[in-house]
């Protein structure tokens, strides 16, 4: 009998070590339909249960057989199981599943302290979006099949120690909660019985609001509050700006402006409306909406580092005017081709950096652009706080541990000695300087500068300073409530510099990973176009947008004036609204009476097919001395159903843009028409960013 049970002893553990010895390590990434990675998504083994978590990047790993079925589950998406077979990388997509979206409650829970989280989130239509948007927040799951939360399977709502249902819920105020823990399966019915038998979300307020209150009197409290947004941003700061006018080419014949490669107002505006905010008017700059969005331009095929592309129809908003479209093209240079570059991050870590979404999104957004470095780039790490340092010498881009392990070391604190980093990374961009290459200082920051040189004038002074060592400049903005868009604004446009706003990690991938050529490389710097409308065809015209960009005439052909950069592959678009000649309008202003010293128009009819000629002018990225290119616009126009999809698309973007500046010079502000027009030009989106912005455009109807 001893020896029988020596044998069956022996074959248990036989079974158990062929068992172990077949696991292995399961790794992969869970994206949406449009290839945005999915934070807190939950794979499991549809046989053990085990189960793992998706990182901020969408990133799992879990030990598995093969022949393992393992689930993937998230809040308002369809379950998928995928069967584990030879490969050790399973990626996934997940679609959203609309009967969930319906099902979902709308809710507005508080959070902990503990998770780093600094406001409330929200769980709208089954997804997650929170102040942070890279923190996944707690979601309320009854099952390992992560079921939505219907009206007849919800679970149990208890607020400072009382039972509260669901349309009480909705109206806690967000700020006034402390903590929130989801309870699941025996953890919750062993505290609050059967009842809780689908969850319990227990939530603690700041105060002990609600605690011993009757029914009754909790009823009569909560109808006394009103459901309220996320804190509106009061202490941010925008430069304000009035919009363009319509000129007549009469009285103002050249139109004069620099380019602008900048997107942060969309992104900045993308936070709002996904915080169900109202967006602040001068927080809109259309150029930097429309100049988010890539579109299909052809490559050049001269000498000049761009194409140059023109269209012409009619305008969605006002059907008697004309919309002209110029896009720019930049040379795709590919990435073996590109110069070593000479990198200093400047990196703020001043007390007001500690917010989750503020210096830990900041590491992460580093993280992705020290994997794009090669070994002959170079990157250097200055912070600043109460003063400013080095944390990493010049170190080469393929020891790419040494660099994460310092920025994984900053810690905030202290006060924001902003002009003492910048003058420090300027000197150590200099100081390691690489001719012919590309020398970039890239500014990480909520633009919060308050020790040392703190105005606007006095930043634009050191920035055009620094500006002729011929280092360039990108400014990274994060956070929100404090957030300084007019600071940053400055910093890039006199810096030879870009701007961007990361509100999450997704868009941290995109700048800093999909773009990054466009991004930290320059093909052009100086850019300048000017243009001169014929008097003949055009009776007046308006340059939408780039009211921050506009030169005098005479700045065209002075090469001391700073213009906007150009990228690799980068795209810029500009538009103008056109009154054509002949044409009524109630935009129009009476127009003057022929000049007598100035020849205002040609008697020639050889420029009557024209519409406007277009110059520009661009240095290189090294030289001091600009090239101009010229090209003649025909007056010859298409229907606005025969446009094409980049100028219905960049259109319907610069209108929305336009609505949430209530501008006074559009009559249609139909928020319909703009998303129908925007569908309509919604082609060459691999990357979903033209369908994000459509969901925007209709979320945002009823902010509007």
């Amino acid at each position: 009998m001893k020896s029988l049970k020596l044998i069956s002893s022996a074959i248990t553990m036989l079974i158990c070590f062929v068992t172990f010895a077949q696991e292995r390590t399961i790794t992969g990434t869970v994206t949406d339909v449009s290839s945005a990675p999915l934070p807190g998504v939950t794979v499991y083994i549809q046989k053990t249960k085990t189960t793992a978590v998706t990182n901020y990047e969408g990133q799992y790993s879990i030990k598995a057989q093969k022949g393992d079925f393992l689930v993937f589950t998230y809040v308002g998406m369809d379950t998928q199981t995928v069967v584990v077979k030879d490969s050790n990388i399973i990626n996934v997509i997940l679609k959203e599943n609309s009967s969930q979206l319906q099902e979902v409650v709308v809710t507005a829970y508080g959070v902990s302290k503990k998770r780093q989280m600094t406001a409330a989130s929200v769980m709208i239509q089954g997804r997650v979006i929170s102040n942070n948007q890279y923190v996944p927040s707690p979601s309320v799951t009854t099952n390992y099949e992560s079921e939505s939360i219907s009206a007849r399977n919800e679970p149990m709502y208890i607020v400072d120690g009382v039972r509260i249902k669901a349309d009480q819920m909705a109206k806690i105020n967000p700020n006034d909660i402390d903590d929130v823990k989801v309870l699941k399966d025996a953890t919750a019915t062993s505290l609050y019985g059967t009842k809780a038998a689908n969850g319990a979300v227990v939530i603690a307020t700041k105060n002990g609001l609600y605690k011993n209150l009757s029914e009754k009197d909790l009823d009569f409290k909560l109808n006394q509050i009103t459901p309220i947004r996320p804190a509106e941003p009061t202490q941010e700061d925008y430069n304000a700006f009035v919009e363009n006018a319509f000129e007549s080419p009469k009285t103002a014949p050249l139109s004069t402006f620099s380019i602008d490669v900048d997107n942060a107002s969309y992104t900045n505006i993308r936070r709002f409306i996904n915080n169900g905010q109202e967006v602040p008017k001068d927080a809109v700059r259309v150029e930097e909406m429309v100049n988010f969005f890539k579109y299909t331009y052809p490559q050049p095929k001269d000498q000049h580092p761009f194409s140059i592309n023109t269209e012409l129809s009619y305008s969605p908003w006002n059907y008697k005017n004309q919309i002209l479209r110029i896009g720019l093209q930049g040379k795709n240079i590919p990435t073996d081709d590109l110069p070593a570059s000479n990198l200093v991050f400047l990196i703020d870590v001043s007390g007001s950096m500690g917010d989750a979404n503020k210096l830990p999104l900041l590491q992460q957004s580093m993280k992705i652009l020290v994997n794009e470095l090669r070994a002959k780039d170079n990157v250097a790490i200055v912070v600043y706080a109460g003063a400013a340092g080095l944390v990493l010498p010049p170190t080469s881009g393929d020891e790419k541990e040494t660099i994460i392990d310092a920025l994984d070391a900053l810690q905030a604190g202290g006060s924001t000695a902003g002009g003492e980093g910048i003058e420090l990374a300027y000197k150590i961009a200099a100081e390691n300087f690489i001719k012919g290459g590309n020398n970039r200082v890239i500014l990480a920051t909520d633009g919060d500068f308050n020790v040392g040189s703190s105005s606007d004038s006095d930043m634009e002074k050191l920035i055009e300073q620094k500006r002729k060592t011929g280092v360039f400049l990108t400014c990274l903005g994060y956070g929100m409530g404090n957030y300084k868009d007019s600071k940053m604004e400055i910093l890039a446009d006199k810096g030879n510099g870009n701007y961007a706003y990361i509100d999450n990690i997704q868009e941290a991938n995109r700048f800093l990973g999909k773009e990054f050529k466009g991004s930290m490389f320059a093909i052009a710097k100086d850019v300048k176009i000017q243009i001169e409308f014929n008097p003949k065809q055009v009776q007046a015209y308006r340059l939408i947008g780039y009211e921050n960009r506009k030169l005098r005439p005479e700045d065209f052909k002075n090469d001391a004036i700073d213009a906007g950069e150009l990228g690799s592959n980068h795209t810029v678009t500009a538009l103008y609204e056109i009154i054509p000649a002949g044409v009524s309008s109630d935009y129009l202003k009476e127009q003057p009476d022929a000049l007598k010293y100035t020849k205002t128009e040609t008697n020639s009819n050889n420029y009557s097919n024209e519409l406007a000629t277009i110059k520009f002018r661009y240095k290189k990225p090294d030289g001091d001395k600009s090239i101009e290119m010229v090209n003649v616009i025909e007056n010859k126009w298409v229907s606005l159903e025969k446009a094409s999809d980049d100028f219905k698309f960049s259109t319907a973007v610069a209108w929305f843009g336009l609505k949430l500046r209530d501008s006074k010079l559009i009559a249609d502000k139909s928020p319909k028409e703009i998303v129908k027009l925007a569908k309509q030009g919604k082609s060459n989106d691999s990357e979903g960013y033209k369908a994000e912005f459509i969901r925007l455009a209709e979320s945002a109807k009823q902010y509007n």
